[in-house]
């Protein structure tokens, strides 16, 4: 399709102005309202590639101007434990990449309370601040969310 700014206004009948108008009074993409995309995070750091997938597609999504909601879940909070060294076992670090998510613009990052609960660690264990969520906080977040990956 031609930008509207190459199309000669001399070639257009009467049956194109509703397109036209349409398209001129369409809002900028930075001025939409955008639902979040929620990405959650369920598999321990090693072992699979689950864990670096989620990050993966999370960063990916905020380098596009995405808003982000991250939560960690079930064995995933293990991704978030300070003193991470995968290169001992040949692996990339992920906490390394995990400590870089607010430069990504990915502020709003959730953990599941009950998971810290069950794996005995508490948020001063944690490689980056979080907030706590609880199941129903975490269930107003995938309700709020345009799109949900759970990994």
């Amino acid at each position: 399709m031609l930008p509207l700014s190459l199309i000669e206004s001399s070639t257009l009948d009467e049956s194109h102005q509703p397109w036209i108008r349409a398209i001129s009074t369409q809002q900028e993409p930075s001025a939409v309202n955008k639902s979040p995309i929620t990405f959650i995070s369920r598999a321990a750091p090693y072992g699979s590639a689950r864990a670096r997938n989620c990050l993966d597609m999370a960063l990916a999504a905020a380098v596009f101007e995405q808003p982000v909601n991250y939560i960690f879940l079930g064995d995933g909070v293990y991704q978030l434990l300070q003193g991470q060294q995968g290169d001992a076992i040949g692996s990339k670090t992920i906490g390394k990449t995990l400590a870089a998510l607010e430069l990504y613009g990915i502020e709003k990052v959730h953990v599941c309370q009950q998971s810290l609960r069950q794996r005995h660690l508490k948020p001063d264990d944690l490689i980056i601040p979080v907030i706590p969520a609880s199941p129903e906080d975490i269930q107003g977040l995938m309700a709020e969310s345009a799109c949900v990956f759970n990994l």
